[in-house]
């Protein structure tokens, strides 16, 4: 799949003759979008203030092929709620991968558990089921599979550990959306799935997230948690049952994100093809790894990113001193969560320790142009050569 050649190669300019920035994300927003919005702002208040927020978890849920969607106000929020759902609270444990950003495991201190970091996998940099299993302990209540940068865990390896072990395995799908997992979308296989729609994401709403499940008693329950505690059908008005939450998503917001959600497939299928022009001009290049794409599955590629081996020399600062040098953003790889202030290390997860030092994101985004792609390939070539 490539990208279409037909793109102006040309090289911008600022007025100092410096090379246009290329920002490393950035949404795509069509006349879809602000129609939507628009009317919402006009027309979604009182008896239609949820219009736009039912169809857009209508639609979310159809596209992912599951019966429960609740929109909320982050992928954060909405794995809060999830695994307060599940009861998780003071004194259990959560495992989860040591490579992963704060907010995958923030819910789970939160509620007064303990996140268990573990390693992750050389090829994949997602959870290594290996290590996983060595960490079930009798306090384990749950495994949380993070999707890296659009990289799948191996959910098939996990569910049988869940099934083992009689425990709910949760997919944090914020970066993953349009990978697909041997025939099923990534969010849609554990006991509950959360995904993101962050500004830079492949499908946002500016700031958001959606909490997905096949659990009728589980979406009940996190309704219910949603809503500050209100249950779905209470006569009494303000009569909350429990003490919720508070992480729902506007009607405006919604609109936008049903009308990204009616071109997801358009997103999702421009993500893949940068990446693969990407792959296709670092071909070649032996030091390097990027996002793999295992037999069976689809890989939605949210986010490109360059692994160098540790023999090539290369490092994080001298790949970020190369792209700011050529007026490009680039993202840094996610530290060990155990590597914070937070939380005690673990050094013995030596890929999660070692991965950051050699890697970084690549920019990517809907309208990225094939010259602004050659652009930063010739900064990933030149720490190299």
């Amino acid at each position: 799949m490539a990208v279409a050649e037909s793109v102006d190669n040309t090289v911008n300019t600022t007025a100092s003759g410096t090379p246009s920035r290329i920002l490393y994300t950035k949404p795509s927003i069509t006349e879809r979008e602000i129609a939507y919005a628009t009317d919402a702002v006009t027309n979604g208040w009182g008896e239609n203030c949820y219009d736009y927020l039912n169809r857009f978890e209508a639609a979310f849920a159809s596209h992912l092929g599951v019966e429960y969607a609740i929109a909320t106000s982050s992928c954060t929020g909405a794995l809060h709620m999830g695994l307060a759902a599940l009861g998780i609270g003071p004194g259990d444990e959560v495992i989860l991968a040591d490579t992963n950003w704060i907010a995958s495991a923030a819910p789970i201190v939160h509620l007064g558990a303990k996140p268990v970091f573990v390693d992750v996998l050389s090829d994949s940099w997602c959870i290594d089921p290996a290590k996983v299993e060595a960490a079930i302990t009798p306090r384990t209540k749950a495994i949380i599979a993070v999707h890296l940068y659009g990289n799948l865990c191996d959910m098939t390896a996990l569910q049988a550990l869940g099934a083992q072990y009689q425990l709910p395995i949760v997919e944090d799908a914020a970066e993953a959306l349009g990978s697909e997992w041997h025939g099923r979308k990534a969010g849609a296989i554990g006991a509950f799935g959360t995904f993101s729609f962050h500004g830079t994401k492949t499908v946002t709403t500016g700031e958001g997230g959606m909490f997905v499940t096949n659990d009728q008693s589980l979406y009940e329950r996190t309704l219910t948690l949603s809503n500050h505690g209100r249950v779905r059908g209470q006569e009494k008005q303000f009569w909350p049952d429990d003490i919720g939450f508070k992480y729902k998503m506007s009607n405006v917001q919604a609109s936008i994100g049903l009308a990204q959600i009616e071109r997801v497939g358009e997103l999702v299928n421009r993500k893949r093809e940068i990446f693969e022009r990407y792959k296709r001009k670092l071909s070649g290049l032996s030091a390097v790894m990027m996002n793999p794409e295992p037999a069976g599955t689809v890989n939605g590629y949210w986010m490109p990113t360059v692994v160098f081996a540790a023999e090539s020399g290369v490092r994080r600062s001298m790949l970020q001193a190369a792209f700011a040098a050529e007026n490009i953003d680039a993202r840094v790889f996610f530290w060990p969560l155990s590597s914070l202030p937070s939380f005690e290390s673990v050094a013995s997860n030596i890929v999660a320790y070692g991965l950051p030092d050699r890697a970084i994101n690549l920019p990517s985004y809907h309208d990225m142009t094939c010259d602004e792609i050659d652009r930063v390939v010739e900064v990933v070539r030149s720490v190299i050569t």
